[in-house]
């Protein structure tokens, strides 16, 4: 996934029931976004092949399984998903500064031995279906921004390249990280509308006006009667 000023920012979350579903939509979508996202429900349901699949198109492909486990685990998977040929991949912040390290250094590894740019690895700082009450049930710092900063902070010294946070705290980080550091923003809605359990949300304008490089939209797009049309409407309103 190219990093520049003409690159289109819309990764599509392909958060469907089936590989068919995706498919149709990554045809439909081609050339108007700049990848498509695969989760925990696609890939479990249809494992490294849709992956594959995917990549065949030639669309980029931001495989968020969010790897959580001990070092050695992790990094084993981060190995595994660099051999599909992903360009993102995202872990935990919360397993670590080892975990984190040890991901990073499988990515770039794997990506040497075959040849290939590294996959961006990306840590995960707080869920956007986290609020105050949900941290502090887990007994973490109530105040969202500030247990975003920590972990982010943390991520850096792992020497990871890019972090995952809710578009509200997209201002907040760029103040205190590099300018190299990519940030990927899910949370991307389009108003008043349908509730569901993304708490901290903006618009897609928004959002890259705050500071964000790439935007991960689901629902807005592949719920919409034309998601082709809802794609490039969404493209428009950045323009």
């Amino acid at each position: 996934m190219a990093n520049s000023e003409t690159r289109n920012p819309i990764i599509v979350a392909l958060d469907v029931p089936g590989a068919a579903h995706a498919l149709a939509l990554v045809e439909q979508l081609a050339g108007t976004v700049g990848g498509f996202k695969i989760g925990s429900e696609l890939f479990t349901l249809a494992g490294p092949d849709i992956v594959q699949k995917v990549r065949a198109t030639g669309a980029a492909v931001f495989l968020d399984l969010k790897f959580h486990d001990i070092p050695n685990t992790v990094a084993r998977a981060v190995a595994a998903a660099t051999r599909l040929d992903v360009q993102m991949l995202t872990v935990h912040t919360s397993g670590g500064l080892e975990m984190m390290r040890a991901a990073e250094a499988a990515a770039q590894q794997t990506a040497a031995e075959l040849g290939r740019p590294a996959p961006l690895v990306l840590g995960v700082t707080v869920l956007t279906s986290l609020g105050t009450e949900e941290l502090g049930q887990i007994g973490c710092d109530t105040n969202v921004g500030r247990q975003v900063e920590r972990l982010a902070r943390l991520a850096m010294a792992a020497g990871l390249r890019g972090l995952v946070c809710s578009p509200l705290e997209v201002v907040g980080l760029r103040q205190i990280l590099p300018d190299r550091i990519t940030l990927v923003t899910p949370g991307i809605r389009f108003g008043p509308g349908t509730p569901d359990d993304q708490k901290r949300t903006l618009s897609p304008r928004e959002a890259i006006e705050a500071g964000a490089d790439w935007l991960v939209i689901g629902r807005p797009i592949y719920a919409a009667p034309d998601p082709r049309a809802a794609a490039l409407k969404v493209l428009e309103s950045l323009r």
